[in-house]
């Protein structure tokens, strides 16, 4: 803990403002670093150099400290793994900034990452739309995150501090996560202290390290009865057999043609399910392209060639599964995958069989969807 006064004094001003960045604090080593020229962390331990903090009000400061100390209990470090660093500097910048500009009584300090139109996504969306929208950063941005290497252990700031691996910081950042929701359960504050979408950015921090392909292939690859029992919210943690059980499976594949799912998103999806079509010979693959209206069912494995895309109305999902009802007369044993935003009208009744669906980077929020399993392409 740093011995600054003045760094004290935001510290223990947050314990009756924000008592839940008051307890994640606690858990961080804050050092000056002259030179530095702003503020910076490596998932573990923050600096700042003592100049810039010298330059702006304890509001300021206590907002800076508190970007920081999100980098590190979000694990945005670990999470960059083999992204462009200045890129995701940009887009974690993005969601901390929002977080923290939906609090009330703090001030972030001039010059400010911010873009209200993505601040709701979790960091990954937020690279992903930068990085398909060729978004520049801006040339004065110092990078605040500086895990020069995610997968390897982190001696600290100064090389004195015990090497600590990826799994060890997590675990720490947990711990004080803990900690850090009993201190403000315990204050006047409450829960008040923690900011909107924190709960959201963090559950992508827990699941960083499981792919929208896995989930994907787990899913598809499934017999019929792997589903009986099973609670879908859950389908990435779950078993699924290697042992087929005999019976074929109808697998209805739709992607959104109505133009908001890029041509690499599209590439990406249709890899994957080529993949899985080649690769399990219990499975029947049929794929739909869907805008408005019903292009399809082509039926696809490894070595068909895939039809181009058709479509460019607008948006609805009701054709899709009117044709998927249509087609179990022949195939009861069905599940159905979706690759779209999410935007368009859906069903008025609840399918009676899986749905998983693929949402693209900045499409709508997984409670905007009515039914099935939700993952999201990042």
């Amino acid at each position: 803990m740093t011995q600054d006064p003045e760094i004290q004094r935001a510290i223990l001003g947050l314990r009756m403002s924000a008592p839940f960045f008051a307890g994640l604090l606690l858990f961080a080593d804050i050092r000056p670093r002259e030179g530095l020229g702003t503020a910076a962390t490596d998932g573990l331990n923050i600096l700042y150099d003592p100049d810039y903090f010298a330059s702006l009000s304890r509001k300021q400061i206590q907002a800076v400290l508190m970007h920081e100390v999100l980098h590190c209990a979000l694990q945005h470090v670990p999470r960059r793994q083999s992204r462009i660093p200045s890129l995701w500097n940009h887009a974690a910048d993005i969601v901390v900034n929002g977080m923290i500009a939906a609090l009330e009584g703090f001030e972030l300090p001039d010059g400010t990452i911010r873009d209200a139109k993505l601040e709701h996504f979790c960091a990954e969306e937020v690279y992903r739309l930068l990085e398909r929208d060729a978004v520049s950063v801006p040339a004065w941005l110092v990078h605040d995150l500086l895990g020069s290497d995610p997968t390897s252990s982190s001696a600290g700031f100064n090389g004195s501090a015990k090497a600590q691996s990826p799994e060890q910081i997590s675990h720490h950042w947990r711990h004080a996560l803990s900690s850090a929701k009993a201190i403000a359960d315990a204050s006047p504050a409450g829960h008040g202290s923690i900011p909107a979408g924190f709960e959201r950015e963090l559950g992508f921090a827990e699941q960083a390290n499981i792919d929208w392909r896995t989930v994907l292939w787990r899913f598809a690859v499934r017999t019929p009865c792997d589903f009986e029992g099973f609670d879908r919210r859950f389908v990435h943690q779950g078993l699924y057999l290697e042992e087929l059980a005999g019976s074929h499976l109808k697998v209805h594949v739709a992607i959104d043609s109505s133009g908001s799912v890029s041509a690499d998103e599209l590439a990406q999806f249709v890899e994957e399910v080529r993949g899985i079509a080649g690769a399990y010979p219990h499975l029947i693959c049929d794929l739909y392209y869907i805008d408005a209206a019903v292009h399809g069912p082509y039926r696809i494995d490894r070595t068909d060639e895939f039809p181009k895309p058709i479509g460019g109305g607008g948006t609805s999902f009701i054709p899709f599964f009117n044709a998927v009802d249509q087609d179990r007369s022949i195939h009861h044993d069905q599940v159905c995958v979706y690759l779209t935003d999410g935007d368009g009208d859906f069903p008025t009744e609840t399918p009676d069989y899986p749905v998983l669906w693929v949402i693209v980077p900045g499409g709508v929020k997984d409670r905007e969807i009515p039914f099935g399993e939700v993952i999201r392409m990042v």
